[in-house]
């Protein structure tokens, strides 16, 4: 089956969003970034493409949504600890980026997300109590 996961994201500003994931603790693979595209790593075999829009654009003859504007995907990242969830909240929004909602517990689950500075909607939940989300 499947081994690796790429999300590719289109972004106004290559470096303004490099920068804003650096500062969240991220990284990028050297061997697949360039002028047009960077390579986030987000986990293990876990990837985000950071696509400039025109580089995009190739990739497909639909128009390109502006994620501050509408959005399409919500990426979700898996957790650690409640925490981990806040800091890295607070490290986006410190970066630039927005929290437009309040977190949310779920008794089972807590969320909170943020979005980056291209409007890209990143959610990010730590699950408490696995087992109990089926019992609700």
């Amino acid at each position: 089956m499947h081994k690796q996961i790429y999300v590719n994201l289109p972004v106004n500003d290559l470096p303004k969003s490099m920068a804003f994931f650096k500062a969240l603790g991220f990284g990028f693979n050297a061997q697949f970034t360039n002028d047009s595209a960077a390579c986030l790593e987000i986990g293990e075999n876990i990837y985000a493409m950071l696509l400039v829009k025109d580089f995009f654009k190739g990739f497909t003859g639909k128009p390109v949504a502006d994620a501050k504007e509408s959005t399409e995907v919500l990426v979700c990242l898996s957790c650690a600890s409640r925490a981990e969830v806040d800091g890295l909240v607070a490290k986006a929004v410190a970066a630039g980026g927005t929290a437009p909602r309040a977190p949310q517990d779920h008794g089972f689950m807590y969320g909170h997300g943020f979005e980056d500075v291209d409007g890209h909607i990143w959610e990010l939940v730590y699950m408490e109590d696995p087992a109990a989300a089926g019992a609700r």
